[in-house]
């Protein structure tokens, strides 16, 4: 069993993560920041609370971390009371974040010249297959470290997908992250014009649903035709940023992305019309402000 430390234990999916580590015997460290609600359960259970995440690095061999972005990442690996300051050499400090591939980069090789491995494995699904142990992980790493590593994701992933070298898990899961959002901001851009042309828009569910286009994302977004918001229990902010992480990878390869930036715009005029702290199934309730369009019943 392995000391375990982890950051972010009180968000939708890091709660999932630390409750199926701690549940699996190993000993959990926990930071706790805002919101104790979260993780009073992990707390009652035996999970040992750490004022400072550099505190949490003295007592761990592996601490994973499940926060909102780069930014937050940055922070908690190297700012002033951060993992790096107390870090144990042959430590594992392991990314579940969508963050940028640059970013993990720069902190990949600063982990490396304190003796850390820093290690990219950011996560699909929901915050339902989080807690059932059932998730998606996409790992960048060497042979090795993912060796070392796997016992713990399958604590918590049903799937563990080696995509490639240290920074591959990052970039792959912006890839996935932007199909997935392309999906969700066409399927209610389809409604509402549908809508206006006159079609009632669960007939077009209903050939969609028969066809090759269909897929969880569109029946979870067609969900909101009937009232449920929350298909796709994911903040549309995050999903703003995540393919805003796409179109900035895409810009440092000096590649054009107008799909990619056209889906970002459509996010980013969502949340601009009140509905970025809402599911992504709000990018209907967008729809309706811009076209006039009656999808959601009220």
């Amino acid at each position: 069993m392995a000391s375990v430390g982890f950051i972010g234990a009180s968000g939708l999916m890091g709660h999932g993560l630390a409750r199926n580590l701690q549940a699996s015997g190993h000993e959990l460290h926990l930071v706790v920041h805002r919101d104790r609600t979260r993780i009073a359960d992990l707390l009652a259970a035996g999970a040992r609370e750490q004022a400072t995440p550099a505190a949490l690095a003295a007592s761990c061999d592996v601490i994973f971390i499940c926060v909102t972005g780069s930014p937050q990442v940055e922070q908690v690996v190297d700012g002033p009371a951060g993992l790096l300051r107390d870090a144990r050499r042959g430590s594992l400090i392991v990314d579940c974040s969508t963050s940028e591939p640059d970013s993990t980069t720069r902190l990949r090789e600063r982990c490396a010249a304190l003796g850390v491995t820093f290690v990219d494995a950011p996560l699909a699904r929901t915050p339902v297959e989080a807690e059932a142990g059932k998730l998606n992980v996409m790992v960048g790493a060497d042979p090795a470290t993912l060796e070392r590593l796997t016992p713990l994701l399958r604590c918590f992933a049903e799937n563990v997908f080696h995509v490639g070298g240290p920074g591959a898990g990052h970039t792959v899961k912006l890839l996935n992250n932007f199909i997935a959002q392309a999906i969700c901001t066409a399927s209610a851009e389809a409604f509402a014009v549908g809508q206006r042309a006159g079609i009632e828009p669960k007939r077009l569910v209903e050939v969609v649903s028969a066809g090759g286009v269909n897929s969880g994302l569109f029946q979870a977004m067609a969900k909101a035709l009937s009232g449920d918001m929350a298909g796709i229990r994911f903040e549309l902010d995050n999903a703003r940023k995540d393919v805003r992480y796409y179109t900035h990878l895409a810009e440092g390869l000096n590649l054009p992305a107008p799909v990619g930036d056209a889906v970002h715009q459509s996010l980013a005029l969502a949340s601009a019309l009140g509905h970025g702290r809402k599911y992504l199934s709000s990018l209907i309730e967008a729809q309706e402000q811009l076209t006039g369009a009656k999808l959601i019943p009220r």
